[in-house]
């Protein structure tokens, strides 16, 4: 595995869950991070606290990642700040839910523009410093609703299907650049985002209970640390979806 001393990394949507852990797993590995955040401002100044105390340089970031202007104030702030991003965690996202049958064209594209356009801008904000050093990281948090259409709707497994297709599109496109593009698709992690839903119940895994965010922030350090996978979906879903 690389060594991920001193790079710096981005994960948006990392005031809690998922991305939290996988902004604190980043730091114990040696990256200085980012924290990117939308409402979350005390709790992302909590992580970055954290992360300073394990000896890495930290920043909290607020934007509306799905909106470009942002998007480029947040990277040019980081890069300021931190230096240009090594390792990018596409992490930001939403899953309202709502019965299918009553879902209208704002839950949609508030839906795509939240888990998928935002994924793209970011991404795209990364790329000249990744091309320029030839060496970069960019993970996508999809999910297994991408592959099944999961529990929650068609919005929803929509916005994280296309994840995978852009997640594909930049591993054949930057494979020779140093630069490797990969997803993750879990399934049911306990995290607040599966807290009153019905519909969501740890019998529905195999292995008989929700994942952890931890186990989650450990494969995007694996991912991170590894330069030969690349255009490559990591399914951590219990069993859930065997592939």
């Amino acid at each position: 595995m690389e060594s991920l001393l001193g790079k710096v990394a981005l994960v948006t949507g990392a005031s809690r869950g998922i991305g939290l852990e996988a902004a604190l797993a980043l730091a114990q590995a040696g990256a200085d991070v980012a924290v990117n955040y939308l409402r979350s401002q005390n709790e992302a100044i909590e992580l970055v606290e954290q992360i300073k105390k394990l000896g890495r340089r930290a920043l909290a970031l607020q934007a509306d990642v799905s909106r470009a202007d942002e998007v480029k104030r947040m990277v040019a702030a980081l890069e300021a700040n931190l230096g240009g991003i090594d390792i990018l965690v596409n992490n930001a996202g939403i899953n309202p839910g709502r019965p299918f049958a009553n879902l209208t064209i704002e839950d949609w594209n508030r839906t795509l523009a939240t888990n998928l356009t935002s994924a793209f801008l970011v991404s795209q904000a990364a790329l000249p410093h990744m091309r320029g050093r030839r060496w970069g990281r960019i993970l996508f948090l999809s999910s297994v609703a991408a592959q099944t259409g999961g529990v929650i709707g068609p919005h929803y497994a929509a916005s994280k299907a296309g994840m995978l297709g852009l997640m594909h599109s930049y591993a054949n496109l930057l494979a020779k650049e140093g630069i490797t593009s990969n997803a993750i698709a879990p399934a049911l992690i306990e995290t607040d985002m599966i807290r009153n839903n019905p519909a969501i119940r740890p019998d529905l895994i195999p292995v008989g209970r929700f994942g952890r965010s931890s186990e989650i922030a450990d494969a995007v350090v694996f991912l991170a640390s590894n330069g030969y996978i690349t255009g490559q979906t990591l399914n951590l879903n219990g069993g859930w979806y065997m592939s």
